[in-house]
């Protein structure tokens, strides 16, 4: 009896001790593979365009913090580093346990130390920024629609709760998600999960040489009609191969025309390009630029369209692009009774051009579209830009609606389009250094 009397309280702090052991083995493996996610986070966000030390360290400590969560009684500390010329990301993670045994071990606390570093290896892309600095659903998917950019990453500027928005059945994939404010899209799905609270990484573009519209205006050849009609002032109702120039009042292609641009710079000033009804309208080495209040783009539901950005040049890499800055837009004009109004934009009124694709056979529209003060809107229903080698969309705001599948593929190599300086490619893919 007295044996047994001395060997409990050895055998207790044996048990104990055991316990104890587990417990700490189980948290320390949590915390390891926290501050593993989150150096491949930063490491990752190293390889966006623009992205600063500061961005970097908040999004690493953001993902360890959102998978380390523990009880509010622990003490822990979280150290991040760039290293390596910014190649590489590391962070430190001390946490002081308490012992649910401390008095019976004499061991009130223990402090556990995890260490990870994430490097940068081969090469990503950056393919889809919304510039906007505060709205609501300035990357916005709802309904059906689709986000395919498996090879590159997603980002938004803005610093809404709702910078990102998904609704709906919506789907988003690709290699990173990234948010300056927050994530609100409960219902879609969004693979990977989207970091939030990145810092803004700011217009890559913004010093891009643009072009300027001409003092003279393209006049059309016999085969194409001119007049005010459909809010553009030079109607093409047959098939025609037009030239690069200055389109005064915009351009529209209507009917059952079939329209050819030879390579270069097309100007819409102070008019849109609207293709409708069962138009076409195709050409390789293009560039379209948009300027005046006027300006934007309409391309209706059973058009034709496809498009390659210029390999030389002002626009060399820009199939699209318009200038930065508009007063007072106007919206593109609609036939209500065959063409219904785009939704509004998720955040409210802003002042921007509207650049809407409601083609179902738009798949090929290869190279950069850069609209720093314009909306697009998606809302066909079929693939949209798929056939294309790449597409990359830099704009103020970026809408989806219906059932779209907007592919944005980062197949450089296939195509001899370059891809602009801040866009697409930037060095690195993450992984863990052992």
């Amino acid at each position: 009896m007295v044996a047994f009397a001395l060997a409990l309280p050895v055998l207790l702090g044996s048990v104990s001790a055991a316990v104890e052991y587990s417990r700490l083995l189980s948290r320390k493996s949590q915390l390891q593979s926290a501050a593993d996610s989150g150096v491949l986070a930063g490491a990752a966000l190293l390889k966006l365009a623009n992205a600063d030390d500061a961005s970097v360290t908040s999004v690493t400590r953001q993902a360890i913090v959102g998978q380390a969560r523990g009880p509010a009684d622990r003490l822990s500390s979280i150290t991040v580093a760039i290293g390596d010329g910014r190649r590489s990301v590391s962070a430190v993670i001390e946490e002081t346990v308490p012992s649910i045994m401390g008095k019976l071990l004499s061991l009130p606390s223990t402090t556990l130390i995890v260490r990870a570093t994430g490097q940068l290896v081969g090469s990503v892309r950056l393919c889809l920024l919304a510039l906007d600095p505060s709205a609501k659903g300035a990357f916005d998917v709802e309904k059906k629609a689709q986000v395919t950019a498996e090879g590159c990453s997603l980002y938004s500027n803005s610093s809404s709760p709702s910078g990102i928005q998904g609704k709906d059945s919506a789907t988003v994939r690709a290699l990173s998600i990234c948010s300056a404010g927050g994530f609100d899209g409960s219902k879609a799905l969004f693979t990977p999960a989207p970091i939030t609270d990145c810092a803004p990484i700011g217009d890559p573009l913004r010093d891009r040489p643009l072009p300027q519209a001409g003092i003279d205006c393209v006049i059309l050849s016999p085969s194409a009609q001119a007049g005010p009609t459909g809010g553009a002032s030079n109607v093409v109702t047959g098939s025609v191969t037009l030239d690069p120039g200055t389109y005064c009042g915009g351009l529209k292609v209507t009917g059952t025309a079939s329209v050819t641009l030879r390579p270069g710079i097309y100007v819409m000033k102070d008019g849109p390009l609207i293709v409708d009804k069962r138009a076409s309208l195709s050409g390789q080495g293009v560039g379209l630029f948009f300027t005046g209040d006027k300006g934007g783009m309409r391309f209706d539901k059973d058009t034709t369209i496809s498009l390659t950005a210029p390999t030389s040049g002002l626009m060399a890499g820009l199939l699209m692009a318009e200038s930065r800055t508009v007063s007072n837009p106007v919206p593109v004009p609609i036939d209500s009774a065959v063409t219904p109004p785009p939704p509004p934009p998720p955040g409210g009124a802003k002042a921007m051009r509207e650049y809407r694709i409601i083609s179902d056979n738009a798949r090929t529209m290869l190279g950069t579209i850069y609209l720093p003060a314009g909306r697009l809107i998606i809302d066909s229903s079929r693939p949209v830009a798929d056939q294309s080698a790449y597409t990359v969309i830099v704009a103020r705001q970026i809408n989806l609606y219906e059932g779209p599948n907007l592919t944005l593929n980062a197949n450089y190599g296939a195509t001899s389009v370059p891809v602009p300086d801040g866009v697409g490619p930037t060095s690195g893919t993450a992984s863990l250094r052992s």
